[in-house]
């Protein structure tokens, strides 16, 4: 085993919770050896239950692919209070800022995913958004809800409810 996998390895241990940037907050199951390829690598079994869903990443890349730890407390509320602000919405064809929005959706920061949602929500009385745009807007919500229930040791009803509140304070 190398000196790096063993160094990232100490920074995670079994049932942490993590955040891998294209899934969201995942729990790591274990740390197990295998042999892959006639090589033998040591991998993360982190299991997504929301998406009910297993993933193994070897421990000598969990960095450069951006797993993290969860963020800390006051990161999110910084994130919570980014919910507050002015959606920015710039004058780009749709096509463009969809792929913007999925590129910060898959930063896995949690500062990016929150300025999508608020971009992206629409109160009660605002028009409709498109198939696309609701996409977009409930996976970002959905990232954002489970990482403050992580984080702040909610059940997701109550995370929800909590960005919720940040939405309508913004509306209001």
């Amino acid at each position: 085993m190398s000196k790096k996998s063993s160094d990232t390895a100490n920074v995670f241990r079994a049932n942490d919770y993590v955040v891998y940037p294209a899934h969201g907050v995942g729990r790591i199951l274990s740390i197990e050896e295998q042999e892959i390829a006639g090589m033998r690598l040591e991998l993360f079994v982190i299991s997504f239950e929301k998406d009910k869903m297993t993933l193994r990443v070897p421990t000598a890349k969990a960095a450069s692919i951006g797993m993290r730890s969860l963020s800390s407390p006051n990161l999110v509320a910084k994130a919570l209070a980014t919910l507050k602000g002015r959606a920015k919405i710039k004058r780009a064809m749709w096509s463009r800022r969809a792929q913007e929005y999925e590129q910060k959706i898959n930063s896995g920061d949690l500062i990016s995913i929150a300025e999508v949602v608020r971009d992206l929500y629409r109160a009660g009385d605002q028009p409709e958004q498109s198939y696309s745009e609701r996409q977009l807007y409930e996976a970002a919500l959905e990232r954002l809800t489970r990482e403050v229930a992580a984080v702040e040791r909610l059940d997701h009803a109550n995370a929800a409810a909590r960005v919720d509140a940040m939405l309508e304070a913004k509306a209001a």
